[in-house]
């Protein structure tokens, strides 16, 4: 009689031991899948950092990832390059009329010969520009030109004059806010 009950006994510890060893196996299985996704998550992030840096025109070397930002990083010694929009605007303010985006990226490579953005990082640069209000889209023909949006006492950025000529006289409250008449006290 105690034959039976210590070979349930051992029966029952190898089909544990089995299912035990058979979930462990697929542990690792998953850990194995999750790993290798980290390590591509890891090299496409450091492959961002290198772009940011290349168009940016940074010229330190791309920040390892072992290294998390913080006070250390941010009490870096040294002025940080101005931004590609910063320039663009600046290049805009020198000119009086629009300019198209490559000659805007010719003018801003012949100018800071450390930066190279490509057409399309300067178009949409530009673009981000126009949104914010700082720039206005001139559109002549099948040609897109941009110019520095004039600044004035206005309520802060908001969607950019259309260039064109107005429809009509004005009337109601907005009529009200041109400049003074001759008469009229401010």
């Amino acid at each position: 009689m105690t034959r039976q009950p210590a070979s349930a006994l051992r029966s029952r510890y190898v089909e544990q031991a089995a299912s035990d060893l058979q979930l462990n196996h697929q542990r690792q299985r998953e850990l194995a899948e999750e790993l290798r996704v980290l390590r591509q998550e890891e090299a496409l992030l450091a492959e961002i950092l290198n772009l940011a840096e290349r168009y940016e025109g940074s010229s330190g070397p791309a920040r390892p990832p072992e290294q998390p930002p913080g006070p250390a990083a941010a009490a870096r010694p040294g002025p940080r390059p101005p931004l590609l929009g910063d320039l663009l605007a600046e290049l805009l303010g020198g000119h009086g009329e629009p300019r198209p985006a490559k000659e805007l990226r010719a003018e801003l490579m012949a100018k800071h010969p450390k930066r190279n953005p490509t057409p399309q990082v300067v178009r949409n640069t530009l673009e981000a520009l126009v949104a914010k209000g700082r720039i206005r889209r001139h559109k002549q023909e099948r040609s897109v030109l941009y110019a520095l949006a004039e600044t004035g006492p206005g309520p802060g950025p908001g969607p950019a004059p259309q260039s064109g000529p107005q429809s009509g006289p004005q009337s109601g409250p907005d009529a009200a806010t041109g400049p003074p008449a001759a008469g009229r006290a401010c």
